[in-house]
């Protein structure tokens, strides 16, 4: 495991931490007390053999004063410091701030995830109950059930003189009404305990239902499992509406496979990199249907949004840091609209994803067009986004959300309808 260029920082904080002496430490380790005072200001390196002395006398394993466990605690505090650049964060000095207080630096850290994840979290579930269609239909048969209840139950408590035929009918009624308000009721509940990624019969839509069934698969098959089917598993989902989606998306990269042999689409992959024009160019095949081959090369390990011309999102296999709406329309500055309205035409962007996280993408978009019922009939277009992920943050973004109403971007002119949050400044 690499040793850190702060390997003497690390030692000197373990040691004070300890209450010992630099020259008992260095007396137990059999060097020289000046030795261990140049090591310790990081004007000398260690050997291994040193170091596992030293950590030896102060207890502790070589792996403590290594690079490779804080190296991801080093990530996670440069992402935070990336999400709130107005705060003044002295990024260069991360480094010593890790070796000094490594405590300190764990607790930032783990309470940035915190945040990133509550933010989720809320975006999820406002999502989910702002757009969410089925859950329009579980709450207004409730509360139709409830009106109805509520109605005759007033005739009764009014009606003195009601006669007993029409009670006993009003009667029924209320007992009908309280029994389809009890299993709405109960099927609201089973809906909201099963969360966004309920996969139960009648409690998801069939689209996520198709596509939680290619999160299953990582979202890939083999050219193998194409060219025989994959209709017993296709078979199993719950929903007819997901398994005819299912089946219409196997049936696609079958031809995609077809027409691009996975050995020759990752050779070609390979030698042009994550370019769909020039693979298109390469391979002979559409831009849109070498997107769709990259998106199922977990190698590639890019994100893909699909839409059709209303603007409808027809297919989301997500991307790191690129917040996916569950329901509803999209952030109306994806480069993927766009497209729609310039048909052949690639249309690259570097775009920040608005928000704590503030991840930066390359996405590319491309919009074709089909005539399936020739000259005169419609012309169906069909666009498509590749989303690939950037590690910099050099140089100008567009900055986009994930939909309006969860979007704390403040100043955005696209903006058609009220955030329920704010931007932190």
């Amino acid at each position: 495991m690499p040793l850190s260029a702060l390997t003497g920082t690390r030692l000197r904080e373990r040691r004070l931490a300890a209450g010992l002496r630099q020259a008992d430490v260095a007396a137990a380790a059999g060097i020289s007390a000046s030795y261990l005072n140049l090591i310790e200001h990081n004007r000398r390196r260690v050997s291994g053999n040193v170091l596992d002395r030293l950590g030896a006398a102060l207890g502790l394993e070589r792996t403590a004063f290594s690079e490779g466990r804080e190296a991801a605690l080093l990530d996670d505090l440069r992402a935070a410091a990336a999400a709130s650049e107005g705060a003044g964060a002295e990024v260069e000095r991360l480094e010593e701030f890790v070796g000094r207080y490594p405590g300190w630096a764990a607790l930032v850290a783990a309470q940035h995830g915190r945040v990133m994840r509550l933010e989720r979290a809320l975006e999820a579930l406002n999502d989910r109950m702002t757009h969410d269609p089925h859950l329009s239909h579980a709450l207004h048969e409730v509360l139709s059930a409830l009106s109805s209840v509520r109605s005759t139950a007033a005739i009764l408590a009014e009606t003195e003189d009601l006669e007993p035929d029409w009670r006993e009918r009003f009667h029924r009624n209320l007992h009908q009404d309280s029994e389809r308000m009890a299993v709405g009721a109960e099927a609201l509940v089973a809906y909201l305990d099963a969360g966004s990624g309920a996969e139960d019969e009648g409690f998801v839509a069939p689209q996520e239902e198709m596509e939680s069934w290619l999160r299953s698969r990582d979202w890939q098959f083999s050219d193998e499992e194409l060219r025989h089917g994959v209709a017993g598993e296709v078979a199993g989902l719950a929903s007819s509406a997901a398994r005819v989606l299912a089946a219409g998306h196997v049936a696609r990269a079958a031809r995609d496979a077809h027409d691009m042999p996975r050995e020759v689409f990752i050779g070609a992959w390979q030698a042009v990199g994550p370019d769909p024009v020039a693979l298109a160019e390469r391979l002979g095949a559409s831009v849109s249907a070498v997107m769709r081959r990259l998106a199922a090369l977990p190698e590639a390990k890019v994100g893909l949004v699909v839409c059709d011309a209303s603007g409808t999102l027809t297919f989301r296999k997500p991307s790191p840091g690129f917040q996916l709406p569950r329901f509803g329309a999209a952030c109306p500055l994806w480069p993927l609209y766009a497209a729609l309205g310039r048909p052949m035409q690639p249309i690259e962007a570097v775009v920040e994803m608005a928000g704590q996280t503030g991840a930066r993408h390359r996405v590319i978009a491309f919009c074709e067009t089909r005539h399936p019922a020739g000259l005169r009939g419609p012309e169906l277009r069909e666009a498509s986004m590749l989303i690939l992920p950037l590690a910099g943050r050099e140089g100008a973004a567009l900055r986009v959300g994930s939909t309006c109403r969860i979007c704390p971007r403040g100043d955005c002119p696209a903006r058609r309808e009220p955030s329920i949050i704010t931007e932190v400044p």
